[in-house]
């Protein structure tokens, strides 16, 4: 069974087509890479994955169900691209909300927020109120939050939003980590030379296509570094009309 699965999907809204006969999936404990330019669907795509909306055509799978069933989330760390946070509570009170939503209780979701604290670094943050955070603090409580309770699936986008270059080292070695242990990981990313080293496969969108997909070396040639590999193949796109036109 596949972690998740888009088969031949569709998202319209109105007469635009956000999203075109698109199949993906990501193998359990694997790494897939999500790309595309700027209104490429990958926010859709993303969506539709967490339940968020529902595929006007196609079929969703997420752990093998349907990901509007809350009991197919379960289990899945998210972070998103742009985190808000409840500004006046303390980044402890946060860490043991998401725990306790993750199924956590007492000793248990005690110990399981002092390790997503040390792990992502923010052991001497926790009284820390989070509208006081810095962006990069901010962010590395955003993995916290995802971490915790050990996730089977991983939903990151645009993961190193924010942080410094030791921040993007610490967060690349915390996604490997997470799939070196069994967890699958879906990143949606810009900065491809990042997930050039963290992830096995790509799925690279175009106008709500996929216009390539496959593993790292299906994908990037020989002479090649995946920014080199994602210009040619999006470039090479013949940009497609919309599947629904007035008039013709």
């Amino acid at each position: 069974m596949l972690a998740l699965e888009l088969a031949v999907v569709s998202k319209y809204f109105g007469e635009r087509a956000a999203l075109s006969r698109v199949s993906l999936g990501l193998k359990p404990g694997s790494a897939l890479g999500l790309l595309g330019p700027n209104g490429a669907g990958k926010t859709t795509a993303l969506r539709l994955i967490l339940g968020h909306t529902e595929p006007s055509e196609g079929s969703v799978k997420l752990q093998g169900g349907d990901p509007v069933r809350s009991e197919s989330r379960r289990g899945v760390g998210y972070l998103p691209e742009r985190l808000v946070l409840p500004a006046h509570r303390s980044v402890r009170s946060f860490l043991r909300l998401h725990g306790g939503l993750a199924g956590l209780r007492g000793s248990e979701l005690d110990q399981a927020v002092a390790a997503v604290a040390e792990q992502t670094g923010i052991s001497g943050r926790l009284a820390d109120r989070l509208g006081t955070l810095s962006k990069g603090l901010t962010q590395r409580v955003g993995f916290a939050q995802a971490f915790i309770g050990r996730p089977r699936v991983l939903l990151l986008d645009e993961p190193s939003s924010g942080l410094d270059p030791m921040g993007m080292r610490d967060a690349r070695d915390w996604i490997v980590q997470a799939k070196e242990s069994g967890c699958s990981v879906l990143v949606s990313s810009h900065l491809l030379s990042e997930v050039e080293r963290i992830c096995d496969s790509v799925a690279i969108l175009d106008e709500g296509h996929v216009v390539a997909a496959g593993s790292m070396a299906e994908i990037v040639r020989p002479d090649e570094e995946l920014e080199d590999a994602f210009v040619r193949l999006v470039s090479s796109h013949t940009p497609s009309f919309p599947e629904i036109l007035d008039g013709g």
